[in-house]
C-alpha cells in the first residue's frame, strides 16, 4: 500500500470514528434539526421538586435517571406539557398548579371509618396507613382525626392542592422504536 491510500484509508477511519463519536454524544450533524421531546418519545431527565418553602420533596440528582414516555401519561400533565421540545442537555424551572399536578384536595376523599376497621397502633393523626380500593389499587390514606367510634381518613394525594416547582434536565432522547413486536 503507497503511503498516500494510507493515509486516505487511516482518515476515512478516522471520519468514520469522528461521526460515531458525535452521534453517541447526541450532536446534531450540520444541517439536522437536533431531537427534541415529543410524543412517544423515550425521555431520560435529572429533576428536583420542591414546594413554596424551597424543601427539596425528592429528587434524583447525582443518581439514577427519570425514564418515562412523552405523552404517555407517566408523569403529571403540567410538567409534561413543559417538558415538549426541550433538547438533550437543557435545563428549566417549571411550576405546576395543583390543577395540572396532583389536583385541588376534594373534601369527598375525607371519609369516616370505624374505628375498629383500623389498628389500635395506627389510630394516631398523622399516620399514613395503607390499603387498596375497591379496584385494587393502593391507597395511602392519612388519619386526620380519632374520635370515640370513627377515624377520620384523608384519601387525597399527599401533594393534592400544592403547587409544585420543578428544576429539571434532559439528559437523553430516544425516538420510539418503529421495530414490529415478533410472534
Amino acid at each position: 500500500m503507497t503511503v498516500q491510500l494510507l493515509t486516505r484509508v487511516v482518515c476515512s477511519s478516522m471520519l468514520v470514528l469522528a461521526t460515531s463519536y458525535s452521534l453517541v454524544l447526541g450532536e446534531v450533524p450540520a444541517g439536522a434539526s437536533p431531537i427534541t421531546v415529543s410524543d412517544g418519545k423515550t425521555i431520560s431527565m435529572e429533576y428536583t421538586l420542591t414546594l413554596e418553602d424551597k424543601k427539596v420533596l425528592d429528587t434524583n440528582v447525582g443518581g439514577e435517571p427519570m425514564n418515562f414516555t412523552q405523552g404517555s401519561h407517566q408523569i403529571i400533565p403540567g410538567l409534561e406539557s413543559a417538558l415538549e421540545g426541550m433538547k438533550v442537555g437543557e435545563s428549566k424551572q417549571v411550576t405546576v398548579d395543583p390543577e395540572q399536578g396532583y389536583g385541588p384536595v376534594n373534601p369527598e376523599a375525607v371519609q369516616e371509618v370505624p374505628i375498629e376497621s383500623i389498628p389500635p397502633d395506627a389510630r394516631k393523626v398523622g399516620v399514613r396507613l395503607q390499603g387498596q380500593d375497591a379496584q385494587g389499587r393502593m391507597v395511602h390514606p392519612l388519619v386526620t382525626e380519632v374520635k370515640e367510634q370513627v377515624v377520620m381518613l384523608d384519601f387525597n394525594h399527599p401533594l393534592a392542592g400544592k403547587k409544585l416547582y420543578f428544576d429539571v434536565k434532559i439528559l437523553d432522547i430516544q425516538a420510539a422504536s418503529t421495530s414490529e413486536p415478533k410472534p
